[in-house]
């Protein structure tokens, strides 16, 4: 890539284009995440396209929760070219299955949320919260969460 500063963005455009700290992105090209980006004549990082969307990949994965280490596993078995396609595939496989597994376990965790709230029924927003005696009593013993059912306290009306 030839940079120039038409076709490229700085290190700071690069942050607010892929939602990546300049620090990040500067993290990133340390540890090898990044390759070497290529540079102004005044030495000044210039990002292309290639950049960004390898960029938003990482942050990605990232977000996915994908550890740094295996991030730079991906990255080194890209660098080694198509002999590697099968390696990043099975690590992309392996990770997907992870994100699949959480998304189905934060599934679980907001159907009971969800349940929770069903339990306040009409309840009205912003109305105090107080637990019930038994429930102080059994929530901080490790008494499962389906037991502590806090009790609405009335509305006082508050006049104008």
């Amino acid at each position: 890539m030839n940079p120039t500063n038409t076709d490229t963005l700085s290190i700071r455009g690069c942050a607010a284009k892929t939602g990546v700290s300049a620090d990040t992105i500067r993290y990133y090209e340390k540890i090898g995440l990044l390759a070497r980006v290529p540079r102004s004549t005044r030495g000044h990082r210039r990002f292309g396209e290639d950049e960004l969307r390898w960029i938003v990949f990482l942050r990605r994965l990232h977000e996915t929760g994908m550890p740094i280490r295996r991030m730079q596993q991906y990255a080194r078995l890209l660098r080694r070219g198509d002999a590697t396609r099968a390696e990043r595939r099975a690590l992309l496989e392996l990770h997907r299955a992870e994100v699949h597994l959480k998304i189905v376990m934060l599934q679980g965790h907001l159907r009971m949320i969800d349940k929770k709230i069903s339990l306040y029924g009409d309840t009205e927003v912003g109305a105090e919260l107080k637990p019930t005696r038994a429930s102080r009593l059994q929530e901080p013993s490790g008494s499962p969460a389906s037991d502590f059912v806090p009790r609405v306290a009335a509305a006082r009306s508050v006049p104008s």
